[in-house]
């Protein structure tokens, strides 16, 4: 089946590393995106062994580990004092358990590098300025409408356009979005900026009383990746790039330890972005016979595990491998949606169970869920162990 053409809406991580998985396997793929220019927004993304099983495969494994950081531990600490209650290593161990690397990055960056490679196995793949207005799903294939008036028809179309997904609320219905109580910010710092010898390369979880930070580096260092999530009446957009006052972000981590104060005091006060995390009701029915969805669009899910990426990286790959292994593109949709369910889910279960961990109301509540609780030999048992490229599908 690999004459046969698949469409992808959506040109952000899931939409790439799909393209480029399929393109590998011999099919021809066009992307359509709706941004007229392609770019990322964001800041700091993780990228655990499960991903880069299928970075590796794809040929820019070496690439992302270059302009990345290798942490040297996962550590959970208190709000206040910086005590750790738990930690687990990650770096060199991670790649020993799991035989690929942990690398932490800039989205941006990951993103250019997934559109170069995609560009390079179809130097044509990628259409800009294409916002999808419709969806019309035939017999013997499925055809995209655009608001300029345009259409491209295809055998398979996998939308891979996001929380917001057109392809999905034309193909499936519309989903509900529900606030969660949580708003997030986010700012980077250029380290130069930072004290000498200010907090040592991992990844920190800050977790007090309603709210919670992550801090780690990106850019090889040079810039510290930062993200504060707080719970508040105040639902502010849905938004990457919604901007917030610098004094509200100072004022949700009054009373913090002086390394997260030292940070917010640090970061560029015209530079603040806060949006309002949503969730959305997950389904087991992601697929129609020629039309599927993949990553936030299938199961978006809250930061709380540093999984998003990893996850549509996922589904791109096992896709690929439904596709091949069946004989018919509306079996092959149905192995890829059963063999993703499970594991999506688990990781939305978890990211929303973390939320209510990290935001315990004392001290002596987080000390006493940590005692009973190994974050590292959870997550290596089941999460980071996973390979998207040789699990069985069945």
């Amino acid at each position: 089946m690999e004459d046969q053409k698949i469409l992808i809406v959506g040109a952000g991580i899931g939409g790439l590393a799909a393209a480029s998985c399929l393109l590998k396997a011999g099919y021809d793929v066009e992307i359509y995106e709706q941004a007229p220019e392609l770019g990322e927004i964001g800041a700091g993304i993780q990228l655990s062994a499960n991903a880069m099983h299928v970075l590796n495969y794809l040929g820019i494994g070496d690439a992302v580990s270059e302009i990345s950081v290798r942490p040297a531990a996962y550590v959970f600490r208190l709000f206040d004092t910086a005590e750790i209650v738990q930690q687990f290593s990650l770096s060199e161990e991670h790649e020993r358990l799991h035989r690929a690397p942990y690398n932490q990055i800039h989205r941006a960056d990951f993103h250019e590098l997934l559109a170069a490679r995609a560009r390079e196995l179809k130097s044509d793949v990628i259409h800009l300025d294409k916002m999808v207005v419709d969806v019309e799903e035939r017999e013997g294939s499925v055809e995209l409408h655009f608001a300029d008036g345009t259409a491209a028809d295809g055998d398979l179309l996998i939308g891979a356009d996001g929380v917001k997904s057109i392809v999905r609320d034309r193909i499936l219905g519309m989903v509900s979005a529900t606030y969660t109580g949580d708003g997030a910010w986010r700012v980077t710092v250029p380290t130069e900026r930072l004290p000498p010898g200010f907090m040592s390369q991992v990844m920190s979880v800050w977790m007090g009383p309603g709210r919670h930070a992550v801090s780690y580096y990106i850019r090889g260092g040079s810039l510290l990746n930062f993200v504060g999530c707080v719970e508040t009446d105040e639902v502010s957009e849905e938004s990457w790039t919604a901007k917030f006052p610098w004094d509200k972000f100072k004022a949700d981590f009054e009373g913090w330890h002086q390394d997260v104060r030292t940070i917010i005091d640090l970061a560029d006060k015209d530079q603040c972005f806060r949006w309002s995390l949503h969730t959305r009701p997950t389904t087991e029915t992601w697929s129609t016979r020629r039309v599927t969805i993949l990553g936030d669009a299938a199961h978006a899910t809250l930061p709380y595990l540093a999984q998003g990426a990893a996850m549509a990286i996922e589904d791109g790959a096992v896709l690929a491998r439904a596709l091949k292994h069946c004989n018919s593109d509306a079996e092959a949709l149905q192995l890829y949606q059963r063999n993703r369910y499970s594991r999506t889910n688990r990781i939305v279960e978890q990211s929303m169970t973390n939320r209510t961990l990290f935001h315990l109301r004392s001290e002596q509540e987080i000390r006493a869920a940590f005692a009973n609780r190994s974050e590292g030999d959870d997550r290596n048992t089941w999460l980071y162990s996973y390979n998207p490229l040789t699990v069985p599908l069945n």
